[in-house]
């Protein structure tokens, strides 16, 4: 997809090849006449509620703060930018990698039994969150500098 259209998912999530055994367990289920009966755990209700709950959650100014620094920070060319973003990126994240920060530490404070986030709940889901927002240039990909790499530089 066009980088326009990759920021508009909340997060980038890498998986890897499954192992040998879960790989033969997925062929068994997945190619005979046997179909597996799922029981719902969550209705669109239940999905709706949560996700009102986690707007409800109180966020204090610094962690917002935070969010919208670091994401200021791998915007090349500008006034917060960090040195890896000016020496490696082409392209920084938008607002919408602040929005995301700020929703996905509710969840992760919410997750971890916390009552409002903390700069760690943004630094716990900035990976997944900023991974497909920057776009690296040729010198980052000719010094093998990943995304990960500079997000994790920025942290």
């Amino acid at each position: 997809l066009p980088e326009a259209q990759l920021d508009r998912f909340m997060f980038n999530i890498t998986l890897g090849y499954p192992s040998y055994e879960s790989e033969l367990q997925i062929v068994k289920n997945t190619t005979g006449a046997f179909t597996q009966q799922l029981d719902k755990f969550l209705h669109a209700d239940d999905i709706l509620a949560f996700q009102q709950l986690v707007r409800r959650v109180p966020v204090v100014d610094n962690v917002i703060e935070y969010a919208v620094q670091l994401v200021h920070k791998t915007r090349p060319g500008s006034p917060m930018a960090s040195k890896a973003a000016d020496n490696y990126l082409e392209w920084g994240a938008g607002p919408r990698a602040s929005q995301h920060l700020i929703v996905g530490a509710k969840c992760n404070a919410i997750l971890n039994g916390k009552y409002s986030p903390d700069i760690e709940d943004v630094q716990a889901v900035a990976l997944p969150i900023l991974r497909h927002r920057i776009v690296r240039n040729f010198k980052a990909e000719a010094e093998g500098i990943t995304e990960e790499n500079i997000i994790l530089g920025l942290l």
